[in-house]
């Protein structure tokens, strides 16, 4: 039987790929791309005649058995998505998933990633990271997820569209506060850009957009916030609200600031999410 490879693309410059990939690519019965026109331009610079068939989010369905079939064969195939690695908010999981339930080889092929490369050159501490893709595209939504990871010391990864990033970097200030961060944008290509400062500074300096594909770096809670928000006991209401109150009353801010920041996030008044604090103040008083 064939094996599925799960190949590893670069996110911009053409000379970011490894050797074990073109070879790869080079020696696959069947290669499957994402956009087959961005592929080719890839296997035209390293002289690779393969001829790439399109699997995409549209097509995807259809085109399992269609590669069970050849894997079956004997056929090894090849996955690759626009950029990076496949399945990575990317189409890919749904053949994986076929060809692992069909008892077929699954191969990874790594190499260059956006995640990894945005985080070392953050200048963010990364030891940990929590990596969220793309956020929901409803504001609610994007705030409820946000809230969830806002206590940890994670730094958070996550990608956007070069139109929602400044909206997105405000939502991100709203929720976390006003932490460390990095606009990764168009990274190894010829405009690179590696924006860093705080959330505030970044959502204003790209409060229009910006150009090309982008990375956002975002610095995890202090320890002490993380430990504070762990220790607390949530309500049965509100949670996520009071886990963040916590964290935020652990990195010393008032309360009116901190029911001003979370009214908005959490969608509630912000005199009863003032009432939240006043009462989650009092409580550290009383442990202390």
């Amino acid at each position: 039987m064939g094996h599925l490879h799960i190949v590893s693309t670069p996110i911009g410059h053409l000379e970011d790929v490894t050797l074990r990939a073109l070879r790869v690519l080079r020696e696959a019965g069947l290669v499957l791309a994402e956009d087959t026109r961005r592929t080719r331009i890839l296997l035209d610079r390293h002289g690779i005649a393969a001829r790439p068939r399109s699997l995409h989010a549209h097509n995807e369905a259809a085109r399992v058995h269609e590669v069970l079939a050849a894997l079956d064969a004997g056929t090894d195939v090849a996955l690759v998505s626009d950029a990076g690695t496949p399945l990575v908010s990317d189409p890919g999981a749904r053949l994986v998933a076929a060809a692992v339930a069909a008892g077929h080889a699954v191969v990874p092929v790594p190499g260059p990633s956006a995640v990894l490369a945005a985080l070392t050159a953050s200048g963010v501490p990364a030891d940990t990271f929590t990596f969220l893709g793309f956020l929901p595209r409803r504001t609610l939504a994007q705030k409820k997820l946000l809230a969830a990871h806002a206590h940890l010391s994670n730094a958070l990864v996550l990608f956007e569209s070069p139109r929602r990033v400044g909206a997105t970097l405000a939502t991100l200030h709203a929720v976390l506060g006003d932490r460390a961060a990095c606009v990764a944008r168009e990274l190894t290509k010829l405009h690179e850009e590696l924006a860093r400062g705080t959330l505030s500074e970044l959502a204003a300096r790209f409060r229009d957009g910006a150009r090309g594909e982008v990375t956002i770096v975002v610095g995890g809670a202090s320890e002490a916030a993380e430990r504070s928000a762990q220790a607390a006991e949530p309500g049965a209401a509100a949670p996520d609200l009071d886990e963040r109150i916590c964290a935020l009353l652990a990195e010393g801010r008032p309360a009116r600031e901190i029911a001003a920041a979370l009214a908005g996030a959490f969608g509630l008044p912000k005199r009863e999410v003032y009432a939240r604090v006043v009462l989650a103040s009092a409580g550290r008083r009383g442990d202390a």
